[in-house]
């Protein structure tokens, strides 16, 4: 018989992030559900960070400090700590809702225990929700919820393994590709004005430029073998769409090896 009242693993991966961690600590535990762990993991800050989270130490049941390879090697170093039937990412600039884990506990539940859930998440521009497992595959990207509102059953993320640390820019799409693509997982999504969170601009996604990005996930397509023409028809499609950035992007990269 399944847990009636799963026990969730949160991982927070921070380096420098002394400016919003606190409010980050404190969202989590102001959660009206309350069968969670916190797994923090810290790429070597230099500034008060670390004295933030001593500050929360009594809160947190994993923590480790050490430099690393980015984001996503945090990510990985923090799995390898988690013992809840759950898991998912706080992103150091990011915060929850209050009821956040309780609608996840409730999806859990009802759904029947599914290998994923998206929660919606509250961005800049209005909220970002639903999933859209089709676009992972014949359109571009995987537009669903943002990796705050992430959440997959723990023994369903041992089958897939660790974010792969060859892409920089884009192993949660190659992560997911694999989880939707290549493992046919079962997954579900909140409604609309079910959110779990807020996405903070000015993290790691927003240091990413657009082509670097485009070429990664294109590589991403053929390292897992997706139709050589499908990849095709995409690529063209979406420079075709986005020219202008492309045509700035090497413009400016011109310009710098003439100096």
């Amino acid at each position: 018989m399944e847990n009636l009242n799963p026990l969730i693993s949160i991982i927070t991966v921070v380096k420098n992030g002394e400016k919003h961690l606190e409010e980050c600590f404190q969202s989590l535990q102001n959660q009206t559900y309350k069968n969670f762990e916190h797994i923090v993991i810290d790429g070597g800050s230099t500034d008060r960070t670390l004295e933030i989270i001593n500050n929360h130490k009594n809160k947190i049941n994993f923590f480790s400090s050490q430099k690393d390879e980015g984001i996503y090697d945090g990510f990985n170093k923090g799995m390898k700590h988690v013992s809840g039937e759950y898991l998912g990412f706080l992103n150091s600039d990011d915060v929850l809702l209050p009821n956040a884990l309780m609608i996840l506990k409730k999806y859990i539940v009802n759904k029947n225990y599914p290998d994923f859930i998206f929660g919606s998440v509250r961005k800049h521009w209005g909220v970002l929700y639903g999933y859209r497992p089709w676009k992972i595959k014949f359109s571009w990207g995987f537009y669903s919820s943002h990796s705050t509102g992430f959440y997959i059953k723990n023994s369903s993320a041992k089958i897939i393994g660790n974010y792969n640390l060859k892409y920089k820019y884009s192993s949660d799409y190659d992560y997911f590709y694999r989880m939707i693509v290549k493992h046919k997982m079962r997954g579900v999504a909140t409604k609309k004005d079910e959110i779990f969170g807020i996405f903070r601009r000015g993290g790691f996604s927003s240091k990413i430029n657009f082509v670097d990005h485009f070429k990664e996930e294109i590589q991403i397509r053929i390292d897992n073998g997706q139709n050589k023409i499908i990849i095709s028809i995409i690529s063209i499609y979406k420079f075709m769409k986005h020219f202008n950035k492309f045509y700035q992007y090497y413009k400016n990269k011109f310009k710098l090896n003439l100096k």
